[in-house]
């Protein structure tokens, strides 16, 4: 039995014994893997895991020079109207929620105006505090598409496709463009492989779709994010932990749950075991680490 077998075994007992609501469960330690479903494999949206995939499509660009994520926003979108102090927001305070600006999130967040983005911008910013909210990765991806166009369309060029991830589904708002802070469908298979890339530092068959320097900064140098642990520190759409992991961490219990040369994929309909999940799964492989 190998190692990523023996982590899956023991995560499939542990979510029998927390009566977690677990789909589908892919494990990769190195270069063996090993997965478990729960029920039949079919897409589903990961929402906030999506957040990650955002950054990886402006790191991409910024690779090709594209955008800069240090430049103000402003930039990309010339003509919209700004809040007090946003002139100063970039690319990185939108992606790392450090706008400043305030736009909680609704079930109707993409109805609720004629332009979330727009909406987004025209309100005041508090300075460089962390703020979560999907408008700000939404508003990210309306300013990448002014300069690659749509970002869905850009990520199956330069990312799905060589991912072998075919025909995805992205929910988009009435303007076209896609949600971006979620709405993403994916099979645990695909997930998995996008946990991969970002474990590897961008790199996929040899290829390298994204800069390491870009991975890194999904989950180092996080800006303070607040007093909870597993919620104290976000970076690049990563929450620092739990303990010495780090994970992109969607809504019902979404997790791409990273730690040395292991990512563990997680999807399920729990949003409040989640946390509990999380922290189990990297007990499980801290331990299996001492074992080896």
């Amino acid at each position: 039995m190998t190692v990523a077998e023996a982590v899956r075994d023991r995560i499939v007992e542990a979510v029998a014994a927390a009566g977690f609501d677990a789909h589908g469960l892919h494990v990769r330690i190195g270069a063996d893997e090993a997965e478990h479903r729960w029920t039949p494999d079919v897409r589903e949206d990961v929402h906030s895991v999506a957040k990650g995939v955002c950054v990886l499509a402006a790191a991409i660009a910024a690779d090709e020079g594209a955008i800069s994520f240090d430049m103000p926003v402003t930039v990309y979108l010339p003509d919209f109207e700004l809040g007090e102090g946003v002139e100063q927001v970039t690319l990185r305070h939108l992606l790392t929620m450090s706008s400043g600006i305030d736009l909680p999130w609704s079930e109707t967040l993409m109805t609720d105006w004629p332009d979330l983005a727009r909406e987004f911008l025209r309100r005041p910013s508090r300075g460089r505090v962390f703020q979560y909210s999907n408008a700000s990765t939404y508003t990210a991806m309306t300013a990448l598409s002014a300069r690659v166009g749509d970002v869905g369309d850009y990520l199956d060029a330069r990312l799905f496709r060589a991912l072998g991830i075919d025909d995805v589904e992205w929910a988009r708002s009435p303007n076209g463009r896609i949600e971006a802070g979620g709405g993403l469908a994916l099979r645990t298979i695909e997930m998995a492989r996008i946990g991969l890339l970002i474990r590897d530092r961008g790199r996929w068959q040899g290829m390298q779709l994204a800069s390491s320097g870009w991975i890194d900064a999904m989950h180092e140098n996080g800006v303070v994010a607040g007093p909870n642990p597993g919620y104290d520190r976000y970076a690049l759409a990563g929450w620092g932990g739990p303990g010495r992991g780090w994970r992109l961490h969607g809504a019902h219990g979404q997790l791409l749950i990273f730690l040395d040369d292991a990512v563990v994929t997680i999807t399920a309909a729990d949003h409040f075991g989640a946390d509990e999940m999380a922290a189990t799964v990297v007990d499980i492989l801290e331990t299996a680490r001492r074992v080896v």
